[in-house]
């Protein structure tokens, strides 16, 4: 069985930092691309930030320039610096990953998602 475990959600003030970091864990033979989004109540949920296993990256234009995606792949961990919060990255997090586990099947797997609240 393959899991997914995101760590590091919590209460911050605004322009105040977190690092989410989203490990997995099982019969893993290889991992693609690995993402993390969020949601908040009545909204669909959105990408934050991609990785893909060669290093490139892509953003939310709302976290461009505040978030930094990036992996350990001796880990099989991705990791979210998010630096300068503002109330509306408000939401629970979660991250997928493209695994391909022995014998050759490719799934997307989630983890269970961890919040995120930026308050005064």
């Amino acid at each position: 069985q393959v899991q997914l475990v995101e760590s590091g959600g919590g209460l911050v003030q605004p322009g105040e930092s977190l690092r989410l970091s989203c490990a997995a864990s099982g019969s893993i033979r290889s991992i693609g691309a690995m993402a993390w989004y969020r949601q908040t109540a009545g909204k669909q949920r959105e990408l934050v930030a991609e990785i893909r296993s060669g290093g490139n990256t892509d953003y939310a234009d709302s976290v461009k320039g505040r978030f930094t995606i990036s992996r350990d792949n001796a880990k099989n961990t991705v990791y979210l610096q998010m630096n300068s919060l503002k109330p509306e990255d408000t939401a629970v997090y979660s991250c997928n990953a493209f695994i391909q586990v022995p014998f050759g099947t490719w799934k997307l797997y989630w983890g269970q998602g961890t919040q995120v609240t930026v308050s005064s």
